[in-house]
């Protein structure tokens, strides 16, 4: 199975896709239209990742009407994959409905919300959005240590992650315990 938001015959006819890997791919081809398309499935989509996550992480968090709006007038240009991650962070994060507001709002006006530099900045769009994900795993990381009481083998479970993936991040986001009140 292989999925694509190209146009593959286009880039075949200028010479920007192999001919003989399409027709090995070209079996049988399935068009599914972008998530904006498809604004009855949003909402249907958002509870199911909403519940999904809210099981996974043992939380209990609802979507405000606000935000609920929100999703629908969104565009949603990573489509299924943007909704489950934001649907993931409202329940990963104390405050993840505000983020999630905050962040669909700049992304929707992205002229007036985004603050004017004086220097031209050098970082690209996939450096932002590395950051900006190392910065909600380091939060999320942190909320989740704090609240096990920095128990790791506990915390790996919760995320799902072994026990060295877990000392690995917390090493990565330079995490600390909290000093111990018995010194």
């Amino acid at each position: 199975m292989a999925a694509t938001n190209r146009d593959l015959e286009h880039a075949l006819t200028r010479g920007d896709f192999r001919e003989d890997l399409y027709y090995r791919l070209n079996v049988v081809e399935i068009r599914i239209p972008p998530l904006r398309d498809r604004k009855e499935e949003i909402l249907v989509l958002a509870a199911r990742f909403l519940a999904k996550f809210n099981e996974q992480y043992r939380k209990n968090k609802q979507l405000s009407a606000e935000t609920t709006a929100r999703l629908l007038e969104y565009s949603w240009r990573g489509n299924v994959r943007e909704l489950e991650n934001m649907m993931r962070r409202i329940v990963v994060l104390e405050d993840g409905e505000q983020v999630v507001e905050t962040l669909v709002a700049r992304r929707q006006h992205i002229g007036p919300a985004v603050p004017h530099s004086t220097s031209l900045s050098a970082e690209s769009l996939r450096d932002i959005a590395r950051q900006g994900a190392q910065a909600a795993e380091r939060k999320a990381l942190a909320e989740v240590l704090e609240r096990v009481q920095w128990n790791r083998a506990e915390a790996a479970r919760i995320l799902k992650v072994s026990y060295k993936t877990l000392l690995n991040k917390i090493s990565e986001c330079q995490l600390r315990p909290p000093p111990s009140p018995h010194l």
